[in-house]
């Protein structure tokens, strides 16, 4: 590293100094910092045991608590209304009673009256301790999953959580230690894993159609422009503020999630280490001048998050994962959904497969991918068509996440996706951040799973149908 950019490096080093235990100076020895980055992976000391294919006592009726009905919690609402008798409703929880109102106007018909805790901040932990609850869906705003999943775990209560799980890396580490300690399941709500794109992709990985995988590209692409600013697309605008006060990847794990499952990571690999950068900030602080006046976020130019993100990966075994975020340009939706292997390639928006077998160096044709479509469609999605087309949610993934949530719970299976998988896919957030901030410095991921990551075990969704 020449002069000029060690000096870089130590002026941003000094905006992770509390991160990373250092005391509040102008600057630091390069020592110093790269000591701390290492002590970040260290393995913590176990409260518990692992909870790597936790089984509990078979659940003929869940009784399910929700606390958040703004933007996510209502659907998943009606996905748990669906499924009785093998869920209930048991109470419902949000700071704001016209969303507790709204919840109930929802199940109004449906003979379900579930207790109602509304009004204060801490509503919620008083419905949490009840004893006729066994899980626990939260659906709130990121800065809040850790602590409620904490709570909850605590009072004996299994737990889902929506994206990420936690912001911070003493946040994971908190969820981890937790279920552990508790022996409760903490899964996060990762939709996207059970698309119907997603899962004939993960299909045709077990298949070996890929052959030998190298690499695979995830972004989450979505202008959010509108909603971020709006008085009423998120509550206290608090997704907005975010952007705010850090920069990195806020949002990683719709694309990354399946990719990780593509990749077998925590069941035979793992995240090893990662780089993150990002480019300039330009069109929160531009699209600002266009709102209300009387809008807090009118004219700010103090936006510390870029346009576009970019963190790559690198796993245990040598492959690499490029990840990306920006919610504030004009581009079309896109989570790019590529996978590389020796065998074949895939790339979505749209959807296309490449494969060594048909020639290679082209997409397949209609009708050829379509025939590898319905070959590898993976069981549920043909088992359940009908009722997936009913109950929908974001094109049928949402329904199918709850139904598989709540029929391992009542088969006393170990859910899909655990704890571990919550805490790779969301450490993304503040790994990221501290790259960003350190001039793109690597970063080595924690182990949550304290080494059981190498032991081969199948993706739940593909074994315990």
């Amino acid at each position: 590293m020449n002069k000029q950019n060690r000096r870089k490096f130590l002026k941003l080093s000094a905006l992770s100094g509390a991160f990373l235990g250092l005391p509040i100076a102008d600057s630091y020895a390069r020592a110093d910092i790269e000591q701390k980055l290492e002590d970040l992976t260290r393995p913590r000391p176990a409260r518990g045991t692992s909870v790597m294919g936790l089984r509990v006592e078979p659940i003929d009726q869940v009784k399910v608590a929700f606390i958040g009905l703004g933007n996510r919690g209502p659907g998943h609402l009606k996905h748990v209304l669906a499924l009785y008798p093998k869920a209930k409703i048991t109470a419902i929880s949000d700071i704001r009673k016209e969303r507790t109102d709204h919840a109930l106007e929802i199940l109004k018909d449906s003979g379900q009256k579930p207790a109602v805790y509304a009004g204060t901040a801490d509503a919620w932990k008083e419905m949490v301790r009840r004893d006729d609850i066994d899980l626990v869906i939260i659906a709130t705003p990121w800065d809040d999953h850790v602590p409620m999943c904490v709570y909850a775990m605590e009072q004996g209560k299994h737990v889902a959580v929506e994206v990420p799980a936690a912001v911070t890396l003493e946040g994971c580490w908190q969820l981890v230690d937790t279920a552990e300690a508790t022996q409760r399941n903490c899964m996060m709500m990762e939709n996207v894993c059970y698309g119907d794109e997603e899962l004939w992709i993960l299909n045709m990985v077990e298949h070996g159609v890929f052959g030998t995988l190298t690499h695979a590209e995830a972004a989450y692409i979505h202008d959010l422009r509108s909603q971020m600013f709006s008085k009423t697309g998120y509550y206290n605008q608090w997704r907005i503020r975010h952007h705010i006060r850090q920069d990195g990847n806020l949002y990683p794990t719709h694309g990354l999630g399946p990719v990780a499952q593509y990749l077998g990571i925590e069941r035979g690999d793992r995240f090893d280490h990662m780089v993150s950068m990002s480019s300039l900030e330009a069109a929160l602080s531009e699209h600002s001048l266009n709102v209300e006046s009387d809008n807090e976020f009118y004219n700010r130019q103090d936006f510390m998050h870029g346009d576009m993100s970019n963190t790559l990966i690198k796993t245990a075994k040598g492959r690499t994962i490029l990840v990306q975020h920006d919610v504030v340009t004009p581009r079309p939706y896109n989570r790019i959904n590529a996978l590389a292997g020796t065998k074949g390639y895939h790339e979505g928006y749209p959807s296309r497969l490449s494969l060594e077998e048909k020639g290679g160096h082209k997409w397949l044709n209609e009708e050829e991918y379509k025939e590898m479509r319905e070959k590898y469609r993976h069981p549920i999605w043909g088992k359940m068509e009908q009722e997936i087309a009913k109950h929908g949610g974001h094109g049928g993934m949402d329904f199918v996440q709850v139904y598989r949530l709540i029929d391992c719970l009542n088969r006393g299976l170990p859910l899909d996706m655990d704890v571990y998988d919550g805490a790779d896919w969301s450490v993304v957030v503040p790994l990221s951040k501290l790259s960003v901030e350190l001039g793109s410095a690597p970063l080595k991921f924690p182990d949550f799973t304290r080494g059981k990551w190498q032991g081969e075990r199948p993706q739940g969704i593909m074994a315990n149908l």
